[in-house]
């Protein structure tokens, strides 16, 4: 009988969310199993306050001498999320069954190298889910989950009242630039929008949205560098809408049943990444341009577009 189960997905933000449904699955049609999860530090406010999980451990070592340190715990099954090599020393170290996700890296490498797209229409969070299926695991349509700490709700910063203000936030960063709105389309859409505009990043997009928030002026709320993940989650939950790249805060919003405009740059929504509300009924509006030829460049981003136009966003 199962009864102690070790998930494993080390990064990233958007990715480790699109796993809630298992996390929540899991627990709810097995819930005589204690589930474990296995990440980065970098990563664990992510999952700290989820009630579905048992405990969080932190992948602070080698990988094999990390599932070396955990056979102490007795897992029973790995769901393996990440599915790559250092996932592979954790399964040799505690030598137990384990079934992992489809990662179709030979169909990512067509669509990205030949334009050729050989990916099944389904979204990754319903890959993440059938490596429970043998289980006789179901998904309950509930969408994502994200849970937000007590001490990280906003109600008051330096002035700034999300329950007295109606308001969009719009997430300016990514991870690559790539991914990026540039400024000035930030700017063009933000001066239509009737709307406060609140600005989230993080301290590596704070002189981006000094910049957009000088240009829109009173209308404009620049919060970039100034919270944490889960302040800025707090932020979103209470706004009208995120308007967003292709990144983490995008899955959070979801989670928390936000509707979503979201800018596709070099990365694809054919990747099975979407806004995911499951069977809720939320709006949201996927912005791309289809006719790009060299899109998508990258499953990932560039630090600058390799074609040196940038007509992914530049045209949008």
């Amino acid at each position: 009988m199962i009864k102690k189960i070790l998930i494993l997905r080390f990064s990233s933000i958007g990715d480790i969310v699109l796993t809630t449904p298992v996390i929540r699955c899991l627990k709810k049609q097995m819930p005589h199993c204690s589930i474990h999860y296995l990440t980065k530090s970098s990563y664990v406010s992510i999952l700290e306050s989820n009630p579905y999980i048992d405990k969080v451990h932190v992948l602070n070592k080698h990988p094999l001498i990390k599932g070396i340190d955990l056979r102490a715990e007795k897992f029973d099954l790995i769901i393996d999320l990440h599915h790559n090599l250092r996932t592979f020393f954790i399964k040799k170290a505690l030598g137990i069954k384990a079934y992992a996700f489809p990662k179709l890296n030979i169909e990512k490498f067509l669509l990205v190298q030949l334009k050729i797209n050989h990916l099944p229409n389904v979204h990754i969070v319903d890959r993440y889910l059938s490596t429970l299926k043998p289980l006789g695991i179901e998904n309950d349509g509930n969408g994502l989950d994200y849970f937000i700490p007590q001490k990280d709700l906003i109600e008051n910063w330096n002035g700034f009242k999300p329950k007295d203000q109606v308001y969009n936030t719009w997430a300016i960063g990514a991870q690559h630039f790539t991914k990026r709105l540039p400024n000035h389309k930030i700017i063009e859409k933000a001066q239509q929008l009737p709307h406060l505009v609140v600005l989230l990043g993080g301290k590596e997009d704070q002189a981006n949205g000094q910049i957009i928030a000088a240009a829109l002026g009173q209308k404009c709320i620049n919060l970039c560098g100034q919270l944490n993940l889960n302040q800025s989650a707090s932020v979103v939950a209470q706004s009208l809408q995120l308007y967003t790249n292709d990144t983490g805060l995008m899955h959070i919003a979801a989670a928390l049943k936000i509707p979503i405009v979201s800018f596709w740059g070099n990365t694809v929504p054919a990747f099975g990444m979407s806004p995911y509300y499951g069977n809720h009924l939320i709006t949201q509006q996927i912005v791309e341009n289809t006719q790009i030829a060299c899109r998508p460049c990258s499953k990932i981003g560039h630090h600058a577009c390799p074609k040196k136009h940038f007509l992914c966003m530049e045209t949008l």
